[in-house]
């Protein structure tokens, strides 16, 4: 996390000397801010990181545990989830939104998330907004054993509306060669098992603003017993710890992070040519966020399949012979696992059939 700032245009008077502060940036906010964060990104300190947060580079050993080391990574965003986050001033689970997004498409190779940079972008500074965005980001990092060691801070008068910033990061992690996932052994008669998700994620959001602005004047009051500002605000679930370990004691095949395109477009990226996922209608259960959004969209299950992660947030593909193992260090890790289907050989028809 680099340097930031506040803006305070004050000095108008004609030919007067101008500051940094008076042209919208103040440095002292920005280093107020950094102080904030320091103990935030120390907590997720591990294994590797030879120097952090201050300097002009974060430094980062990979672990000498991996004989054949294969770096991984990914970069996302939150997308339009902010605008909620604005218009609700609820900025503290944004953050673990922006983390998961990267890390759990590192997972998805086989790869130990290493370490985490991100990028905060804003108009005027706000310093308990920005931490508030910063510790979910530090916590994001907590939770899937990734370390947070840089990042930038950047005010920008003149760029965002009053009250809104922009977020971007990415995750960098590690795979031994010999077990990239890859999806190359996947074949007709595997399992296809989904963790259940908790809630929209981070995808779809401009569909689920269309959905508030059509009921607003009859907003369910709970969905899946939580408030509905918080049911949509649940932050993307972090698979990492937890497949982590059923990789290192089972033959995972494929993974797939059920993101922007849902299951119909997902799944399929970790096919190898020539296969089919048909998931089985009806074998999760759809929740009472998604019933909602279906209904007010007024859309049909295939446009919900692609549009959401519809509750499985991500996708294990596994040989049917170890798939209830896999299924129960899964669940006995803190994951909702269900058989949702299996692999055939592709027909003429799609590569994701739902029936």
């Amino acid at each position: 996390m680099s340097q930031t700032t506040t803006s305070s245009p004050h000095n108008s008077t004609p030919n007067a000397a101008l500051s940094y502060k008076d042209a919208g940036v103040d440095i002292v906010a920005g280093d107020a801010l950094i102080e904030r964060i320091k103990p935030l990104a120390k907590k997720t300190m591990r294994e590797g990181v030879l120097a952090g947060i201050g300097g002009f580079g974060a430094l980062f050993e990979v672990p000498k545990r991996y004989k054949e080391p294969v770096l991984v990574s990914g970069t996302d965003g939150v997308g339009t989830k902010l605008k909620l986050a604005f218009e609700w001033n609820m900025h503290d689970t944004v953050g673990i939104d922006l983390v998961a997004m990267s890390v759990n498409d590192v997972l998805v190779q086989g790869a130990e998330p290493l370490f985490f940079l991100d990028y905060f972008a804003c108009g005027k500074l706000d310093i308990d907004t920005a931490a508030a965005v910063i510790g979910g980001i530090a916590k994001g990092c907590e939770l899937s054993g990734c370390a947070l060691i840089g990042g930038e801070t950047a005010e920008m008068p003149g760029m965002y509306p009053a009250g809104e910033y922009d977020l971007a990061g990415f995750a960098v992690g590690a795979v031994e060669k010999s077990k990239i996932l890859t999806g190359k052994d996947v074949k007709p008669g595997d399992t296809v098992l989904g963790l259940a998700s908790h809630g929209v994620h981070s995808n779809g959001f401009s569909l689920v603003r269309k959905c508030i602005a059509r009921a607003a004047n009859n907003l369910p009051a709970t969905l899946d017993g939580k408030p509905f500002k918080q049911a949509l605000m649940e932050p993307t679930r972090l698979y990492v710890k937890n497949v982590l370990a059923a990789l290192a004691l089972h033959p995972i095949k494929a993974l797939a992070h059920i993101t922007g395109g849902g299951l119909l477009e997902n799944i399929p990226r970790v096919l190898p040519e020539g296969t089919a996922a048909h998931l089985r209608k009806g074998s999760w259960p759809q929740t009472e966020l998604f019933a909602w959004l279906q209904k007010t969209a007024g859309i049909d299950d295939v446009e919900m399949n692609r549009t959401f992660n519809n509750g499985i947030g991500m996708v294990v593909v596994i040989d049917t012979a170890y798939a209830e193992a896999c299924a129960q260090t899964l669940r006995e890790a803190g994951e909702t696992v269900y058989e949702i289907g299996v692999i055939a050989a592709q027909g003429e028809g799609e590569a994701v059939v739902v029936a």
